[in-house]
């Protein structure tokens, strides 16, 4: 039970850091994404199950956040903790690169996940210009923050990372 409100308090707090905090580090209009790394990092030490609950929260107080349409966040976060979780299950996750290049895959496909979404219900979105003026800027910030803010779940957690996990 304690585990369990000390990951919720986790998630809210990223999440509400992600959406008021992060502007004061804003770089030509992106900030870093937060909630993905949280959602990699849990997916990497506790499976994908844990990542998609903490995806749907954090999602979730995202989109009440940024008072967009309730659901879009959440969507993209799943679909990233379901693929991550899988995918750390064949992988070597302590190497920060390993870590680092499954934040940046994981930050592309929410990013493209999300365009697509929003295109879809406004069609005279410009997709293409939002993901080389948005997204890529962004997957590449939340990859070079990644690091540090793996360190510092790392230690809030008290867990070394595995060197791998068995098929879950």
């Amino acid at each position: 039970m304690r585990r369990n409100l000390i990951w919720a308090a986790v998630v809210a707090a990223t999440a509400l850091i992600q959406t008021t905090w992060l502007e004061a580090i804003r770089i030509q209009g992106v900030v870093p994404n937060l909630v993905l790394i949280l959602v990699v990092y849990l997916a990497i030490v506790d499976g994908e199950e844990r990542a998609m609950f903490t995806g749907a929260l954090g999602g979730l107080l995202e989109d009440v956040a940024a008072a967009t349409t309730l659901g879009h966040h959440v969507l993209c976060n799943v679909v990233v903790a379901y693929a991550v979780g899988r995918l750390a299950t064949r992988l070597v996750t302590e190497h920060a690169a390993v870590k680092t290049g499954l934040v940046f895959c994981g930050a592309l496909a929410q990013g493209v996940l999300y365009t697509a979404i929003q295109y879809v219900q406004q069609p005279r979105l410009n997709a293409s210009k939002a993901i080389l003026s948005g997204v890529i800027p962004a997957v590449f910030y939340t990859a070079l923050v990644t690091p540090i803010v793996l360190l510092v779940l790392s230690r809030f957690f008290h867990r070394d990372l595995p060197l791998q996990r068995g098929p879950g």
